[in-house]
């Protein structure tokens, strides 16, 4: 089928940690914490490639899921593999931002929105913080409140907290 786009997923099992995760030829298009489904994974898939198909190959993901556990371990701080992700330019913006913040420390929502020229969007920001298709990798969990508290996690508080803990990053409850 012409302009068809493949899609491998695979379910990932690593110690304590449960993630769907799923990429295209070009790079990972998908990570859902613990609490995602596959619903969330042909959801999003759909959104990002509108002619899709998914198709389970953990042997298409190794490079991904090397790295994941690498992180998981906590013998991995930074991810080197290709995305193959799509949003608005503005989401675009924000999530070349996240990428930007380095492991173990964090930024508010007004310090992305800073970053991306844009002063006044600390709601949008979220908005598309929010919209991440690629939770941990594009490291939307290092965002915290401007007091250095707790906010929302599209992919649960829990997963949040074992994220920041797993980098050692202090934040107010």
């Amino acid at each position: 089928m012409a302009g068809e786009t493949i899609i491998y997923y695979q379910l990932l099992l690593h110690k304590e940690w449960q993630v769907y995760i799923a990429a295209t030829e070009k790079g990972l298009c998908y990570l859902g914490t613990e609490h995602s489904s596959i619903d969330d994974l042909a959801k999003s898939s759909i959104k990002q490639f509108p002619d899709c198909r998914l198709i389970e190959a953990e042997d298409k993901l190794t490079t991904y899921t090397d790295q994941l556990k690498e992180y998981f371990d906590g013998a991995r701080k930074q991810f080197t593999f290709p995305f193959d992700v799509h949003g608005t330019n503005f989401q675009m913006n924000v999530w070349k931002a996240l990428s930007a913040i380095p492991y173990g420390k964090s930024f508010c929502y007004s310090d992305i929105a800073n970053q991306i020229g844009n002063p006044k969007a600390v709601r949008a920001v979220g908005t598309a913080i929010g919209s991440n298709p690629v939770a941990i990798v594009i490291p939307c969990h290092r965002v915290l409140g401007k007091s250095g508290t707790l906010t929302g996690f599209s992919g649960g508080l829990d997963v949040k907290e074992k994220l920041l803990a797993l980098e050692k990053i202090a934040y107010k409850a």
